[in-house]
């Protein structure tokens, strides 16, 4: 079966840093083992600000960043584990190939991967791509859904910004 089309919700204004930790902790309330989130921007966009609202909602207290030098963070959580991927600092998409790191993509954990575009046309299929972009004093987010479990996260999520 093929995915479906994909759908856009366009208009997410995230006005500033704490707007942009609650859409990550809407976000949280979606996650299911599986679940495949692909977060693009420039540097200092909102990637990592975005990660940090959805672990703080599923109960992460310790120090978020971005794993650019780990490239993964594992957050074992009661219900699912996350992996937190950055891949900044690939040069070659098959740098991902390289690190081993095809056997983490796995339909028992929730993946979010930084900077996807590095490994592009090697990782498997988001179920929601989300592009931050600075817009003024503020930013704005892109999302795409491009599974039909994507699809549903996007209906609920638009719904409600």
């Amino acid at each position: 079966m093929s995915p479906p089309a994909a759908r856009t919700c366009l208009s997410c204004f995230l006005a500033d840093e704490p707007a942009t930790l609650e859409f990550g902790a809407r976000l949280a309330r979606l996650l299911q083992p599986g679940v495949k989130l692909y977060v693009s921007g420039d540097l200092g966009a909102g990637k990592t600000t975005l990660v940090r609202g959805v672990l703080r909602a599923l109960g992460v207290r310790e120090k978020v960043k971005s794993p650019t030098y780990a490239l993964v963070e594992l957050y074992k959580l009661s219900k699912l584990d996350l992996y937190h991927f950055d891949f900044y600092r690939f040069n070659d998409p098959a740098e991902w190939v390289d690190a081993g790191l095809r056997e983490l993509f796995t339909d028992a954990a929730v993946v979010i991967v930084e900077w996807p575009e590095r490994a592009q046309g090697l990782l498997p299929q988001a179920d929601l791509d989300l592009a931050l972009a600075p817009s003024g004093s503020g930013r704005q987010l892109g999302l795409v859904a491009r599974s039909e479990l994507g699809g549903q996260m996007l209906e609920v999520l638009c719904g409600g910004a």
